[in-house]
């Protein structure tokens, strides 16, 4: 007997699909640009208020601008922001290559969470697993991810560690994939030498992805933590209410029950999916604050 479909297609007539799957350039060339202006605002001010009391909530503020550009490579990674795969592979590689996130292996990465999500072998469930408080605020702080995306970056440039999600013919690509990203880093980095730009590396790139991470890791642990681990896209998901800010710098993620449920469907697409289906949902959270603090009381949930 064939197992339950995870897809609750029946939600939808095959009309409502065609329509939600349409990928269309416009919304996604005016979301990316209006990220990138604000993350130029931010980086400004950030610039300007070095040596000042505004330098703290500058940086926070730019870091937090920067981390969700993750928010424009997980939508080009399904290949649903530009109509193109070209282009959404294009504007991946250069989110990926800022984010110290290979989009070729983030793609891998990504898909085997889409198919496994919440079970065994989600290679993001067990980066989430958690057994005390201090696990859970140690996983929110980012080191844990900085200390992974470097030893990944090196072990896959000398065809080492290479996770099982990787298709075996596939595994040079990660290799090639992750040499030419070092190769840009090294470049930045002479040029950096050369040209005196250590201090503007460390102010508007590095230092506000390390400020920037801990808001993108609550905003990610929201999205499963907690849920059951089964494999039903509406039980096993969550969406969670916010502000248009945020869903417009999350470029509507926290729609992620919607998302899991019809990963087709492109991040412009999201709301008016959460309006069609919004009765069948099965956890609809009030806010991040409020689901974190909960998976903090609760650590073995």
């Amino acid at each position: 007997m064939p197992r339950p479909s995870p897809y609750p297609n029946h939600l939808l007539d095959a009309a409502a699909r065609r329509r939600l799957v349409q990928r269309r350039n416009g919304p996604a060339v005016v979301q990316l640009v209006a990220h990138l202006a604000v993350l130029g605002v931010t980086g400004g001010l950030l610039w300007l208020s070095r040596g000042t009391w505004w330098v703290a909530p500058s940086l926070v503020i730019h870091g937090i601008v920067m981390i969700f550009l993750f928010a424009p490579l997980h939508e080009t990674i399904h290949d649903t922001a530009f109509r193109t795969k070209a282009l959404n592979r294009w504007v991946a590689a250069i989110l990926g290559t800022v984010l110290l996130l290979p989009a070729n292996y983030f793609r891998h990465f990504h898909a085997a969470h889409h198919r496994l999500t919440n079970l065994p072998g989600d290679p993001e469930l067990s980066a989430r697993r958690r057994e005390t408080v201090g696990d859970y605020l140690l996983h929110l702080s980012g080191w844990p991810l900085w200390q992974e995306r470097v030893t990944s970056l090196v072990g896959h440039a000398l065809g080492r560690g290479i996770e099982a999600f990787v298709p075996l013919h596939r595994r040079r690509d990660i290799v090639y994939e992750t040499r030419a990203t070092i190769a840009v880093y090294v470049a930045i980095g002479a040029a950096t030498w050369v040209l005196g730009w250590g201090s503007a590396v460390l102010w508007l790139w590095l230092l506000p992805m390390v400020v920037g991470q801990p808001f993108l890791r609550v905003f990610l642990l929201a999205e499963h933590g907690g849920r059951p681990q089964v494999p039903d896209m509406l039980r096993n998901s969550r969406t969670t209410r916010s502000t248009a800010v945020v869903r417009a710098l999350a470029w509507n993620m926290p729609y992620h029950s919607e998302h899991h449920a019809f990963p087709w469907a492109p991040f412009h697409a999201l709301p008016a999916l959460h309006a069609r289906i919004k009765s069948d949902l099965v956890d609809v959270a009030p806010s991040y604050t409020g689901t974190v603090f909960g998976l903090l009381r609760a650590p073995k949930r």
